[in-house]
């Protein structure tokens, strides 16, 4: 077995002091120093995040659910699975199963959990769930107010190949298809 360098070592930092710098809905910036290994003090800014859920509907094992939505940051349009932060004190299920009935009418009746992925490891504390979504009966979507998104059904293959040519460049969707890709092939 490969003996790793977190066997042997600590590089663990100790909070001195933190201060709020921004507190929004979503978002909680943080300014704090930090105590580092070898004792000197050094400054962390980072934000807090409630976490959030990532979704992948299977309609069959071939096809899944994309979202295209106006993402206002980067201020263009996103083909993107879909997704959504979790509520004050609710569990990454309900929230994945709120979040699909929501934003694209459908409801599963089976849910595969397959990883939890830190996207921001250097600046945030977020915590992304991804799901697979299977045997889905449409319902109608309920859609929060001023949420504008459309849903297209795409081959699995095509979506991979929009990953690769760069149609899709939100990592949550090019990692949640890969661990899609991996999870249909070890079942079959």
């Amino acid at each position: 077995m490969t003996k790793l360098p977190h066997d042997e070592h600590d590089f663990s930092e100790s909070q001195v002091d933190s201060e709020t710098v921004y507190r929004g809905r979503m978002l909680h910036v943080k300014f704090d120093h930090v105590r580092q290994p070898d004792g000197h003090v050094a400054t962390r800014e980072y934000i807090l995040h409630p976490g959030a859920v990532v979704i992948v509907p299977a309609l069959d094992r071939d096809t899944i659910l994309l979202e295209y939505q106006f993402r206002y940051p980067l201020r263009r349009h996103f083909y993107e699975l879909p997704a959504g932060k979790l509520e004050a004190g609710e569990e990454p299920r309900l929230t994945a199963e709120r979040e699909l009935l929501e934003e694209t009418g459908y409801r599963a009746a089976r849910w595969d959990h397959l990883t939890t992925m830190h996207p921001c490891i250097g600046y945030s504390d977020e915590k992304i769930d991804l799901y697979v979504a299977r045997d889905m009966t449409f319902e109608g979507h309920r859609r929060d107010h001023g949420e504008f998104l459309e849903t297209l059904e795409v081959s699995l293959d095509e979506a991979l190949r929009w990953v690769q040519d760069g149609r899709i460049t939100d990592t949550k969707t090019a990692l949640g298809l890969l661990w899609y890709r991996t999870w249909v092939r070890d079942r079959a």
